[in-house]
């Protein structure tokens, strides 16, 4: 995939996030629509209160994360099932998200999950092995962003203990 400057994309003002489909070409409808997703807000809640008496934080669910400017748009976006935004209002003018456009906010998700069912093979991270003294470790990443676009990684969690 290369990254083309927005010139070269006959683009003259970035997209905002009722013009970016998901992922696949869709768009999301809702924030919050599954079980897994509201289960979790609910049971974080109280702290999110306690974090943001002012309400300026945002949960997505399922809806993209646009963080780079590529052709087509949707390759520059994530979807994990459930993230946290902390320190930017809930809805923008007014009108729910329809998805999360890092280059207006300038500020990561803190949180990112993908939920997995099933066996978990679907989900799970196909990046090979890599071995430290003799070790063979995961490499812990996202996948899409590194450290030089923003601070955001994942942990597998298998039984409770990062794998």
């Amino acid at each position: 995939m290369t990254i083309a400057p927005s010139s070269e994309l006959g683009i003259t003002t970035l997209p905002d996030h009722t013009q970016l489909p998901d992922s696949d070409g869709t768009f999301v409808k809702n924030f919050q629509e599954h079980p897994q997703s509201i289960l979790l807000t609910d049971s974080i809640l109280s702290t999110l209160d306690s974090l943001h008496p002012d309400q300026q934080y945002a949960i997505g669910q399922d809806s993209g994360i646009y963080w780079r400017l590529t052709e087509p748009l949707e390759r520059g976006a994530e979807s994990p099932d459930w993230f946290y935004v902390p320190n930017v209002p809930p809805t923008l003018d007014g009108r729910v998200r329809r998805s999360y456009v890092l280059w207006q906010e300038y500020i990561p998700p803190l949180i990112a999950i993908e939920f997995v069912s099933g066996d978990g093979s679907e989900e799970r991270d196909r990046t090979p092995l890599y071995q430290i003294s003799g070790e063979r470790h995961k490499p812990v990443n996202f996948g899409y962003m590194n450290k030089s676009s923003a601070p955001l990684s994942m942990l597998s969690m298998r039984y409770g203990k990062p794998v």
